[in-house]
């Protein structure tokens, strides 16, 4: 109800810019109304420019790749190695 009034009051007195990951028709379910999810979009579009971008979120393609640094086993630590023993260079 708070987001509603907040809308309603800037409606044609300010801009407005909102992102969203769902489209309209769940809105409602956001909302947890059907009428007043339709009332914002309402005074959302009126006047507006909508942007659809589609794609991979660039914040998921970083989580995952924090995922598979979490889960990817770490190489073998180097102090913990045993060393070859240096082979002379056979001279002439």
């Amino acid at each position: 109800m708070l987001f509603f009034q907040l809308m309603t009051r800037r409606y044609e007195h300010a801009s407005t810019v909102l992102t969203s990951n769902k489209g309209f028709a769940e809105w409602g379910e956001v909302f947890g109304d059907e009428v007043i999810a339709a009332a914002i979009i309402d005074r959302l579009v009126h006047h507006c420019h909508i942007v659809t971008i589609r794609g991979n979120s660039y914040r998921m393609r970083q989580h995952t790749d924090l995922w598979q640094a979490l889960h990817t086993p770490e190489p073998e630590s180097t102090s913990n190695r045993r060393r070859r023993p240096r082979q002379e260079a056979a001279t002439t």
